[in-house]
């Protein structure tokens, strides 16, 4: 399951992710995010992945425009899909410059989700023009062997491309495998090489600008080396060695304890990491929320719910002593982004991120921070010794622990009289499910008592 952290302000959209499981959830399809138009940022990273492709195909227009419309319109479309299909392989790439202009790596991976669907709808309509120019190219020697390419990496991507939109097979019900689905996601860049390779074999109409020739061989040379290097790099230069140096068990969730063997991690309270085990052969990275915040020997812990096949293994599969391996860290969810009072509302495993910013929480805080934890039975409440201590430390601090099967569901109404200050003045932050989030606002604009500020991280696959 993926984890949208969202944050909707009177002026601006704000997001984050953090994938809390090992398995993920049937897309159908997917949401696009929502934006704030008064927010330049918000729009920053969506921006510059569209100028390439609208330059790519304009720039197509205008060269193949004395061969025809179609000629002119099939080649664009083509241009378009390489661009596109070359910067979903970049975004990929996890580039830690460009996740801001997005506001968060949540962000990123949608706009990397809708590139790869714009570039398969672009390449459909660019094979599905064919064009009457044969007369007018320059013929290459490999110019046949490009065009069978060409129609090889076609058939192969829109399998691949099939297999991410509809993880849950229609009718019976039965869902890929999260580990088959992200090996198979690794041959989109191989597949992406052989379409480069077709831009460059296949044969061109005589009348090429340059510029246009320019644009898409530095997007095709630049797509193949973001993969080259997600595959072959990556992994060796960000990610760090653990060691397990605890495992304990409240209910379905496991906390993980983790030991540095050599350069720590720095992390700020509210990112997430992917988090392997190759030695327990867990080698398929997930992300979680960091449950903790920096400590001065570097450990860091998750806690980690039983959602799906790998993370239910991790009981039977962890020992104290297994060498895992943590990449990050990423996430833009900060509470000191926030105001002078704050509602933390979480739900079940949502409480992750909130036992970070409590842990990190000094006397010196100035803010009024109310925290709600819901859980089903008191069983599933985890982190409460460390909300304990955050409390103790500051009163400005406090929480509660709200078991629905004793209590009933959170209302609106329960949380006015919870919070000791007014909800219209505080911000909202929230992790769970959208039900919850949802009724709950409603009810609070029922009351009159809409937060100042929302921000929210929803369970649902980004």
């Amino acid at each position: 399951m993926m984890i949208v952290a969202t944050a909707i302000t009177r002026d601006a959209t704000m997001t984050d992710t953090a994938h809390r499981d090992g398995n993920v959830s049937a897309p159908g399809l997917p949401t696009l995010p929502r934006l704030s138009l008064n927010s330049p940022l918000a729009l920053t990273g969506p921006v510059l992945v569209a100028l390439p492709c609208l330059l790519a195909a304009l720039l197509g227009m205008n060269t193949y425009a004395p061969y025809g419309a179609d000629a002119a319109f099939g080649i664009a479309v083509g241009a378009a899909a390489v661009v596109a299909m070359a910067q979903t392989l970049i975004l990929a790439a996890r580039p830690p410059l460009v996740e801001p202009l997005f506001g968060g790596l949540d962000r990123m991976y949608r706009v990397h989700k809708w590139l790869g669907i714009s570039a398969m709808v672009l390449m459909i309509l660019h094979q599905q023009i064919e064009p009457d120019f044969e007369r007018l190219v320059r013929e290459t020697s490999l110019g046949d062997l490009g065009e069978e390419a060409g129609e090889l990496a076609f058939n192969a991507l829109l399998a691949l491309v099939a297999v991410s939109w509809f993880r849950r097979l229609p009718f019976i019900g039965h869902e890929i495998p999260y580990q088959l689905w992200r090996f198979s996601h690794r041959f989109m860049g191989a597949l992406f090489a052989i379409v480069v390779f077709h831009q460059f074999s296949v044969d061109m109409p005589a009348e090429v600008d340059p510029t246009f020739m320019l644009v898409l061989n530095a997007f095709g040379i630049a797509g193949v080396v973001a993969w080259i290097f997600t595959e072959l790099l990556a992994p060796h230069l960000r990610r760090r060695d653990f060691t397990v140096s605890q495992i304990r068990q409240t209910g379905d969730t496991t906390t993980l304890t983790l030991t540095p063997r050599g350069r720590a991690m720095r992390w700020r309270p509210g990112q997430f990491a992917f988090v392997r085990a190759p030695e327990a052969g867990l080698s398929e990275p997930h992300p979680f929320t960091i449950a903790s915040s920096p400590r001065p020997d570097g450990t860091m812990t998750f806690s980690i719910r039983a959602l799906g096949g790998w993370t239910r293994s991790l009981p039977a599969t962890l020992r104290t002593g297994t060498r895992v391996q943590v990449e990050g860290p990423y996430g833009r969810f900060d509470f000191r982004k926030g105001g002078a009072r704050q509602i933390w509302l979480a739900c079940g495993i949502g409480i992750t991120p909130f036992l970070a910013w409590a842990e990190s929480l000094t006397e010196a805080e100035r803010r009024d921070i109310h925290l709600v934890h819901c859980v089903r039975t008191q069983d599933e409440a985890i982190g409460l010794e460390t909300l304990r201590a955050a409390a103790a430390r500051n009163p400005r601090f406090s929480f509660e622990v709200v078991v629905t099967a004793r209590d009933g569901r959170l209302t609106a109404e329960r949380l006015i009289s919870a919070t000791p200050f007014a909800v219209r003045q505080a911000d909202l932050w929230f992790c769970g499910p959208t039900g919850l989030k949802d009724g709950v606002l409603k009810g609070l604009k029922a009351q009159g008592q809409t937060p100042r500020r929302v921000r929210f991280e929803q369970f649902e696959f980004a």
